[in-house]
């Protein structure tokens, strides 16, 4: 029996999935500390990573035939700043996605070199959390640790690096650097320019399936493999994801309800959004994708439910599961600013449209229906670009609501189905690494088998009118407010 692992690089942990030619074996994960050296600043040390990648990867191994393991393969956080010298010591700790230390030089990239002269060259606009803003910070502060640099690359890259010895990363995870041609799919000398750095400390680029070379002997000892089993580069952690779900193919849609929301669009034709906060990367099926990014998602369940409501009790708002399409009250989801559409740090959320005679479960099912709007909003954004989305999978923790999946059903128009598997990233960088080694018909086959769907949601027509007139109120809300405490 063959094997192929997956290795999922987190913010919080490192998950490591094994996968049979039938089947998820087994699954491991080590925690690791995130720092917070200032208010806004998020770092991690990578060689916290690779350890604790070793200790699960020996986990998964234990009890199997490891002769049998073909391939190694990676889905990752991404944007983060990873910088080695020229003896591969890490320079300080990576700067990861979720920090926002650089609002100056994200200010800088879109108004001074300018938003225009981005998009024609990456396909994309500068973000706090992408990692060119955080080079020019490095640059401008840390001088001398500028003047180190040998190697830059993403987090998962750092793992491939240690395990192979070999520079590479894929197009997915390059794309969200803001210094890669996403268009082109190759390293932008525009934007390097514009950065100070040079194209040989950048790694190799390679599509998520093809091979940045075999485990190193002293590793393979380690784990008891082989020392020819493949390491396939794998995909930033959204790209890696849609293989997980099976969302591959042009028009494929996956929504994740996590912490975040995430819209992951499939399309063959590249393509950009000129105005609002809409990504446009490549994917890691060979095509490309638009990517639309909410700041909270089900994060605002949480906060509402436990930290406002002071209950545990998430089924109670099926208490007003009547009122579906005629609750009076609206929320805006934006408790950490929002990315997209509205690429507004400042922006915040409300309850809009309370009465004496408002319940706290009408507030509840306004939370649900607050995102899905939001959810809608980006999606309306994609399609105008070009591309029809009838159906969506659902994926994360929100995927379990059923009267949620009710609403966002409804209020998108869309079919949407939930996936047998829910191991996300991980079973996605697993199937890389199997796609990597496999032929095209036999990956197939595997992939059909470990995407299967469990349930379908159908949109309801009544609701569907209802909430396209509540829709409309609630796209007026945000600009009608959002200068309001600035």
């Amino acid at each position: 029996m063959a094997y192929y692992i997956g290795i999922d690089l987190g913010t919080s942990a490192v998950k490591v999935l094994l996968l049979s030619e039938n089947r998820i074996e087994k699954t491991a994960s080590r925690e690791y500390p995130l720092f917070f050296p200032k208010d806004g600043w998020s770092e991690q040390n990578p060689e916290d990573w690779y350890k604790q990648a070793i200790e699960a990867l020996k986990e998964v191994l234990t009890d199997i035939d490891k002769s049998q393991v073909k391939s190694i393969s990676f889905s990752g956080q991404m944007h983060g700043l990873v910088l080695l010298d020229e003896k591969d010591n890490v320079i300080r700790p990576a700067i990861l996605w979720n920090d926002g230390r650089t609002d100056k030089e994200t200010n800088y990239l879109n108004n001074v070199i300018g938003k225009d002269k981005l998009l024609e060259n990456t396909g994309n606009i500068a973000f706090a959390g992408f990692t060119a803003p955080k080079i020019l910070w490095v640059k401008e502060n840390e001088p001398e640790n500028f003047a180190k640099i040998c190697k830059i690359m993403l987090p998962k890259d750092y793992l491939s690096y240690m395990l192979t010895g070999n520079l590479c990363t894929d197009v997915s995870d390059a794309s969200g650097t803001l210094y890669f041609d996403v268009g082109n799919r190759k390293w932008s000398q525009y934007m390097i320019n514009i950065l100070g750095i040079k194209e040989e400390m950048l790694p190799k680029v390679l599509e998520s399936w093809e091979c940045a070379g075999t485990i190193k002997k002293d590793i393979a000892d380690e784990l008891g493999l082989p020392e020819d089993v493949k390491v396939i580069i794998g995909a930033g952690d959204n790209a890696a994801a849609a293989v997980g779900t099976g969302t591959v193919k042009d028009g494929d849609c996956n929504i994740s309800l996590g912490t975040s929301g995430t819209i992951f669009v499939v399309t063959d034709n590249f393509s950009y959004d000129r105005v609002n906060a809409i990504h446009s990367f490549c994917s890691a099926s060979g095509n490309y994708h638009y990517m639309a990014c909410m700041l909270s998602a089900a994060s605002c369940c949480n906060w509402w439910i436990e930290k406002i409501l002071g209950t545990k009790d998430y089924r109670s708002v099926e208490k007003v599961s009547d009122k579906l399409g005629e609750n009076e009250v609206f929320w805006l989801p934006y408790l950490m600013g929002e990315r997209s559409p509205l690429n507004d740090p400042y922006a915040r959320a409300a309850f809009i449209g309370m009465s004496l005679a408002t319940t706290k479960d009408e507030m509840s099912l306004a939370v649900l229906e607050g995102v899905a709007f939001a959810l809608r909003q980006n999606l309306d954004i994609i399609r105008s670009l070009g591309v029809e989305v009838t159906e969506s999978r659902v994926s994360g923790g929100g995927s379990k609501d059923a009267l949620w999946l009710r609403i966002i059903a409804s209020v998108l128009n869309i079919k949407l189905t939930v996936p047998v598997l829910q191991e996300g990233a991980a079973l996605g960088a697993a199937l890389l690494a199997a796609k990597g080694v496999m032929d095209a018909d036999e990956y197939e086959a595997l992939a059909d088998k470990l995407t299967q769907k469990e349930k379908t949601v159908l949109p309801e027509p009544e609701l569907v009118e209802k909430y396209n007139q509540k829709y409309e109120t609630f796209l007026k809300i945000y600009p009608a407010i959002k200068t309001i405490g600035r």
